[in-house]
């Protein structure tokens, strides 16, 4: 009988021993839209099935319209960083040097502006896709719940993001979508002991982490679906020097229409552009690659190409 008296209160401490030992636990859910799809790193993976160009992406730093303060640049940098990781070139951006730079290759494509030995283009022009968003909500909640012997917390960051991918040559917004992500820390412990939660940033960074991971998985799947596009640096005769090179993954031989962009086109409803006209005005075939991004082709057919005309692979 004295045996089972002593044996109560060592597993009584064996129970305060356990709860004060127990350690948090990191958990992170995304989400598509408002539906549960997989785990962040489930996601981050969609990046290696990349299989397109190099394309340099343009980032505009992301607008913060949620309450809470300074989740813009987090935001923004998170997106480089998944863009780099899937084979991609991320630029950040001003919206100001952004709007700048495409009033002045307007001006010199209708030929308002002469364009003299330097393009207006020249630093953008390298620049294939357009990546802008916003913050519109962030939250933070703490949620528990218990039982006689063990009480848990979960704090709960919760963001949505709305992000949108645009086609400089075309000036076609190939995606406009809105995505949530969820990180959450849990903390657990026996009799009340272990369960004490304490304010976590990192919980702030896990839920735009899953947030914008979503966002590059859709962006991956639409400029996987695109044949390749790049642009007339300059002419020497019958050569059309382009950006392409050995990463555009094109063989000599291969034959690319040559399109002259033209007036923006827009939503008579809404206003906003959708679009540019574009005119083809005839074909090149890769001859050479002179570095990674630059190749050489000869022209097959059309006449009068210029710097800033667009050539695209035909699908």
């Amino acid at each position: 009988m004295r045996k089972m008296k002593m044996a109560v209160p060592l597993i009584v401490l064996g129970f305060l021993y356990t709860g004060c030992a127990t350690k948090p636990t990191m958990t992170g859910a995304v989400q598509k839209d408002t539906t549960l799809t997989g785990e962040t790193a489930k996601l981050e993976g969609e990046g290696i099935k990349y299989s397109g160009p190099e394309y340099t992406i343009g980032i505009i730093t992301f607008k913060n319209k949620a309450r809470t303060p300074n989740l813009e640049k987090p935001t923004t940098d998170m997106l480089a960083t998944l863009l780099k990781s899937a084979g991609l070139e991320p630029i950040m951006l001003t919206e100001e040097e952004m709007l700048e730079q495409d009033k002045m290759i307007q001006l010199q494509q209708t030929g308002a502006v002469k364009t003299g030995k330097k393009q207006a283009a020249e630093g953008f022009e390298s620049i294939d896709y357009r990546v802008s968003g916003s913050i519109t909500e962030y939250s933070e909640v703490e949620e528990g719940s218990s039982n006689p012997l063990k009480q848990t917390k979960d704090q709960v960051a919760r963001v949505t993001v709305d992000y949108g991918i645009v086609d400089i040559a075309t000036g076609k917004r190939l995606l406009q979508k809105s995505g949530s992500g969820e990180y959450r820390k849990t903390t657990g412990g026996y009799l009340g002991f272990g369960s004490k939660s304490s304010a976590d940033v990192g919980l702030r960074d896990g839920a735009l982490r899953d947030a914008m991971a979503k966002a590059m998985t859709e962006m991956i799947i639409e400029l996987n679906k695109k044949p390749f596009q790049g642009r007339i640096l300059m002419m020497e005769g019958s050569t059309a020097i382009i950006r392409g090179g050995t990463k555009s993954k094109l063989q000599p031989g291969a034959k690319l229409g040559v399109y002259r962009p033209g007036e923006d086109l827009k939503d008579p409803d809404t206003g906003r552009v959708i679009g540019k006209r574009e005119k083809m005005i005839g074909e090149i075939m890769i001859t050479s690659h002179q570095s990674d991004k630059v190749s050489e082709a000869s022209v097959s057919s059309g006449m009068g190409f210029q710097a800033g005309d667009i050539v695209r692979a035909k699908p």
